[in-house]
């Protein structure tokens, strides 16, 4: 099967073309020396309100902008480790009661004050409303209320234990705390101009689909970040990028493992490579709810055809390992081995027995060059058991409104889809997104399990590992089960950095600048 063994070298004169480009842009010359940090930021900003922004660029320009109450540290610290950060005060009074106190020099842009704890309230419970329809809405599923005790202290009540809480949903996103003030004079939610911010820095300039420069809040009173400015240069591919850091345009990037096999023989000079288990999570998503696959046989042959191995040969160059289910190897709960491996003539027989003999399926998936590599393989391994796959391929803006019953109707009509989504530091962060409410927001499978969501739901509360660990495994075999996903890798993280330079970088890959450093 020739086209099996297709590899990424296809691809380098697109990568090439699209650095070309990058080289013409005004203003982007070499990475600056001193001051102003310059990273990659992996896509452009639509959205920074918390409760409402997509994730990639947003989440580390967020970070920037606003404070959450504490914060994960770097993730090569092996465990999850959080440090007090908007709080002074961070203690669990009780199993389902937190108390806070904010630190007192905490203030907002534009003449809106302090930051209250007023503030907290109003953020968390924001994101909490159903009526607000936050796709995050399930960090803060164990929130009852926040009780404001004095201008910038609280106690945050649970509805019942929460065995991840202080790191799935307080440091992250959902957690950052925005103005009410502001929020609410701004109409009650904002999209790329924030109404108020808190954080050490602010936007100084945005170039769409270019850059976004950073600039030090006047109002942060908190300790310094090391670099006083910040520049995000916007390169969606990440061959591209890795073209960009080899010219200094860069002094940090995310790298292909295409790359990766490149500079392990060769770095360039001046260079530090990272590279360390990820825990972004690859699968093809079947969906339950398309007539198409209403035939458990059909679903399980489909499980059956695809040797994953071939994938990891060929998109990741043998860099990545076959995944087990949706927790990483790094976490409790990870799975040793799954349920249908790869079997060929296993997957004849059933589509046989379920008569059916020209299945055509469509694969949508992002236009990047590792998703488009492989989806075709999956074509070519498809085809050898007598199924057609049709690939349609769609940029980022399009691709995550398929799924999104806000969006249209086309969530119902999906048939096969290739996804990838960054995982947190907790299984439960991992697995959330397949519980049933998520049907229509990320759950593409319309997988509807009455049994999944109570042990996701137990396992929130419980507080011991081992049990945990038993809880979560479970769930994923049932996933599996349902004959609605296809597990295939927990990507390997692989980035270079300029000697010199520290990076922050969190469990989902993506970066805290305000915590980089010299070295």
């Amino acid at each position: 099967m020739h086209a099996i063994s297709l590899n990424r070298r296809h691809f380098l004169l697109g990568a090439a073309a699209g650095m070309s480009a990058l080289a013409m842009r005004p203003g982007l010359s070499y990475a600056v020396e001193g001051d102003t940090l310059v990273v990659r930021g992996a896509s452009d900003i639509e959205v920074l309100d918390p409760a409402f922004q997509n994730g990639l660029l947003e989440e580390e320009i967020g970070r920037c902008l606003f404070v959450s109450l504490n914060r994960l540290d770097d993730v090569r610290s092996g465990a999850a480790n959080w440090t007090l950060y908007g709080a002074s005060e961070l203690n669990q009074k009780s199993p389902t009661e937190i108390e806070f106190k904010l630190n007192d020099w905490l203030e907002w842009t534009g003449d809106f004050g302090p930051v209250t704890a007023e503030d907290v309230k109003f953020s968390f419970e924001r994101v909490a409303n159903p009526e607000n329809k936050s796709a995050w809405a399930y960090a803060f599923d164990a929130l009852d209320k926040v009780e404001v005790t004095g201008e910038r202290s609280g106690i945050i009540h649970l509805k019942a234990p929460s065995a991840p809480f202080f790191v799935t949903t307080l440091p992250y996103y959902m957690g950052h705390i925005v103005c009410k003030k502001a929020v609410e004079a701004a109409g009650g939610k904002f999209t790329t101009e924030a109404p108020a911010t808190a954080g050490p820095y602010i936007i100084e300039k945005w170039v769409p689909k270019q850059n976004i420069t950073l600039a030090p809040n006047p109002k942060w009173k908190g300790p310094a970040p090391t670099f006083p400015k910040v520049r995000f240069e916007i390169v969606t591919d990440d061959d591209s990028a890795a073209l960009a850091y080899e010219s200094k345009s860069l002094q940090y990037t995310k790298i292909s493992l295409n790359t990766l096999a490149n500079y392990r023989e060769k770095l360039p000079a001046d260079t530090e490579l990272i590279e360390m288990n990820g825990n972004r999570f690859v699968w093809l998503a079947i969906n339950l709810g398309n007539p198409k696959f209403a035939d458990e046989k059909v679903r399980r042959a489909l499980q059956y055809a695809l040797d994953v191995n071939q994938i990891m040969d060929g998109s990741y160059s043998g860099l990545a390992a076959p995944a087990t289910g949706v927790v990483p190897p790094s976490m409790i709960g990870h799975r040793e081995a799954i349920l249908f491996p790869a079997d060929a003539a296993k997957a004849q027989a059933l589509l046989e027995e379920a008569g059916v003999s020209d299945l055509k399926i469509e694969l949508a998936a992002q236009n990047d060059k590792t998703s488009q590599l492989t989806c075709q393989i999956i074509q070519a391994v498809f085809g050898a058991v007598g199924v057609t796959v049709d690939i349609k391929t769609y940029d980022d803006g399009v691709y995550w409104t398929l799924g999104d019953k806000s969006s249209g109707d086309t969530y119902k009509t999906l048939e096969m889809v290739l996804m990838s989504f960054a995982g947190g530091v907790d299984p439960s962060e991992n697995l959330t997104w397949f519980r049933p409410s998520q049907i229509g927001v990320y759950n593409w499978s319309q997988f509807d399990s009455p049994e999944f969501e109570q042990l996701y739901l137990d396992g929130m509360k419980e507080t011991d590992k081992d049990k945990r660990s038993v809880i979560y495994k479970k769930m994923q075999a049932i996933m599996e089960q349902s004959g609605g996903f296809i597990f295939l890798t927990h990507e390997t993280f692989a980035a270079v950095v300029r000697k010199g330079l520290k990076p922050c970088i969190m469990a989902d890959g993506y970066l805290d600048v305000t915590r980089f450093g010299k070295s």
